[in-house]
């Protein structure tokens, strides 16, 4: 036995004279430095014993291994940690494993991921079950695969899938491994190990082949192909994501290896790694990777103990696109669902949405038609409350009517079970307001889809002070089985994530009226990274909409809005945003846009009535300055709510700005992205515009508190005080 502080390796001899070695590392056996030494130690061990002919690797708890352990990111980008993973791919696994004189082979269940994958790779066959999941994710940590998996996986695959799957990240199941020949069997998980053990001793009396994977050439294609498949890759990696550099740097390093031989590859692959992960787009994407699973982390709910009740039935009010959205999420996840509408007209309108969204699934392979059928059976449509009485959450998803909202839930108190959790889906209004007509105040909570529901992965949990621990314990429980990330919220205006955006379009209508561009603006915000700019947001959401909620923040923050007539003066034609085909932008019969030269008379109709020049300063705005005019002020928003305790923390800032609104995650969020230019630049360029355009900009006295300290916006308060 070789034991490490982090993760050991077991090595056990059979009868058979097989060497078993498993690795031990809970939950999923990731390859600490701990673990890959113990796994040198217990494999040189079986390759100098007697009774040792044969080799089987695999991993305790029905997993290989999930990979290299994450958190030795962070110590190896903070300079605690030296990077090992030339040692790693070429001594070990190459030197080590490949080149032995006894033949191993890797039994795989449940996960072989990145580092896991790599290791299979190194043995000379792999055998896995027919759910396993193979695959090489490591892009999506801003690096690429180091310990060789750049080079092993198109020799084994092919070229064109090897490069697929590494830019995708996307894994494979078994079946499919093996149809690719990345594994050379697939078996049950009973069968698993006496099946590799077997195969392992097949290879070494020479009834199976014997095959070193870094030196396979079958399945490469020859040079002047090749480079056909790596350019191709090349110039589809910039289309998807022109910002990044890593994809890019992959292909090279996967091309070096063709080139000029593995060994050169593989070379080649450490160096890149050494250089990605310090890079500023791999600390952004290891802080969203950890910040994204400490959401479901709140001091004073779940540090209580409480365990989730069971939630066996939901019903949902309002069977529009969100209620709808919210619907098909639900019974995707196996939970019957009653939808309730106010006539027969809107109830069919509200099946169908759902019958439409689950069809989509079934059009792209995602869902066969019995799963359809089965999906589809669990929701039922009412026109009252009778049925009511036995679910266990409603989520009201009505339109943004107070009154209404209010009529709603005391409706709901005299209907519904005294432990049924009373849940609005409002995305702006303040939950105390919709429940003052309730007695219930402790099950009344916020559960914020974001649209389309069934599609957009955050789920914003809005709790009021009276809002029991419990009620929130279990819509954690909920949004991780319907597969949201759900991130817990205090009750305001907005709540998180809209009170974070909402100086986001106010910003850019504020450039426009003062001369900026807005197809300019549209396009820098499209080139730092957002799904779409500002406007072409506005005109898919719809005026309606964006005029409602904007409302709301007007009411509530009167002093820093900027008040644009811009959008009003639109509606007035009838010009109301994608729905109408009229907006910032028109769209043509398939709905795409294109720019339209009449919005300059809207834009010179809101200046002339406001009184506002045109400022020569911002007509020929630079990308940079027109990105933090925009950007900025959400970042100030972002720090009132902090400040004022409705967000726990700024990581989960980040991760509902980036699964909320599209933020680049590559940027790391927006808390995140804001102390990469420091809190001081940011204080200093608000109040410099604040002196030019007004209190819109004015910095608030968390961020100034901040900046004459020099201290990160996202620094926990309790750790400024200690400064301090």
């Amino acid at each position: 036995m070789s034991r490490g502080t982090l993760g050991l390796t077991v090595l056990e001899v059979g009868a058979d004279g097989v060497g078993v070695i498993t690795i031990i590392h809970p939950p999923v056996n990731s390859l600490s430095f701990d673990v890959f030494n113990s796994l040198k130690e217990s494999f040189e061990e079986a390759l100098r014993r007697d009774d040792v002919k044969a080799i089987v690797v695999t991993g305790a708890n029905g997993r290989f291994s999930g990979g290299f352990d994450i958190t030795t990111f962070g110590k190896i980008q903070g300079g605690t940690v030296r990077p090992k993973r030339g040692f790693i791919a070429i001594e070990l696994l190459t030197d080590t494993f490949e080149a032995a004189r006894k033949p191993s082979v890797a039994a795989i269940d449940g996960l072989a991921l990145g580092g896991g994958l790599e290791v299979a790779m190194a043995c000379h066959a792999r055998i896995s079950t027919p759910n396993a999941q193979l695959g090489l994710p490591e892009l999506q940590l801003g690096i690429i695969p180091g310990f060789g998996g750049t080079q092993r996986l198109p020799r084994l695959v092919g070229l064109t899938k090897g490069l697929e799957m590494i830019l995708t990240s996307k894994p494979v199941r078994g079946e499919e491994a093996c149809s690719l020949g990345l594994v050379d069997a697939v078996v049950s998980s009973n069968e698993l190990l006496n099946t590799a053990r077997q195969w392992a001793l097949d290879i070494l009396e020479g009834r199976r082949p014997w095959v070193a994977s870094l030196y396979k050439t079958d399945k490469i294609e020859p040079l002047g192909e090749a480079r056909e498949i790596f350019n191709f890759a090349r110039s589809q990696s910039k289309k998807r994501a022109p910002n990044l550099e890593h994809p890019l740097v992959c292909i090279d390093v996967i091309e070096e290896g063709i080139v000029s031989g593995p060994r050169a590859g593989l070379w080649k692959e450490a160096e890149a790694f050494d250089g990605l992960v310090q890079s500023e787009t791999s600390k952004s994407l290891i802080h969203v990777f950890f910040a994204q699973r400490g959401t479901s982390k709140v001091p004073g709910v779940t540090d209580r103990g409480l365990v989730p009740r069971r939630v066996r039935k939901v019903a949902i009010l309002g069977g529009g696109l969100m209620g709808s959205g919210i619907a098909t999420a639900l019974v995707l996840s196996n939970y019957p669902v009653i939808l309730k509408e106010v006539n027969e007209k809107f109830l069919d309108a509200g099946v169908n949405r759902v019958k439409a969204n689950l069809q989509s699934r079934v059009r792209k392979g995602q869902m066969t038609q019995e799963k359809f059928e089965k999906t589809l059976s669990l929701l039922k449509g009412v026109l009252d409350y009778e049925s009511f009485r036995d679910v266990d959450l409603v989520i009201e998803a009505v339109i943004e009517n107070v009154s209404l909202k209010q009529q709603i839930f005391a409706d709901l108190e005299k209907y519904c079970a005294p432990h049924c959790i009373l849940a609005s889906n409002t995305s702006t209004i303040d939950l105390n307001l919709i429940g003052e007509r309730t007695r219930s105040q402790d099950r009344i909570v916020g559960a914020h889809f974001f649209s389309p529901a069934h599609v957009m992965p955050l789920l914003e949990i809005v709790r009021t002070k009276q809002t029991s621990p419990q009620v929130i314990v279990d819509l954690l429980d909920i949004g991780k089985k319907i597969k949201k990330t759900p991130v817990v919220v205090g009750n305001c205006t907005g709540f998180a994530v809209n009170r974070m955006f909402f100086p986001y379009t106010q910003a850019a209508l504020l450039l426009v009226e003062h001369g900026v561009d807005v197809y300019q603006i549209d396009r820098a915000v499209v080139k730092f990274g957002m799904p779409m700019g500002p406007f072409r947001l506005c005109d898919l959401v719809g005026f309606g909409v964006a005029a409602a909620t904007g409302m709301q923040f007007i009411e509530n923050f009167p002093e820093r809005t900027y008040k644009s007539l811009i959008i009003p003066l639109m509606q007035e034609d009838k010009r109301a945003g994608e729905t109408t085909r009229k907006g910032f932008y028109v769209y043509d019969d398939k709905r795409k846009a294109r720019p339209d030269p009449e919005l300059k008379n809207y834009i010179e109709k809101a200046r002339s009535i406001s009184g506002v020049n045109i400022d020569p300063k911002l007509v020929k705005l630079p990308m940079k300055d027109i990105i933090e005019m925009v950007f900025f002020p959400v970042v100030n928003e972002a720090c009132r709510v902090l400040d004022e305790g409705i967000a726990v923390k700024a990581a989960d800032l980040d991760i509902s700005a980036i699964m909320g609104m599209g933020f680049p995650p590559y940027r790391g969020g927006i808390m995140f992205w804001a102390d990469s230019l420091g809190s001081k630049y940011i204080y200093s360029r608000l109040e410099e515009w604040s002196k030019s355009y007004g209190e819109f900009f004015k910095p608030c006295s968390y961020l100034a508190a901040r900046a004459a300290k020099d201290i990160p916006l996202s620094v926990p308060m309790e750790l400024v005080k200690s400064r301090l």
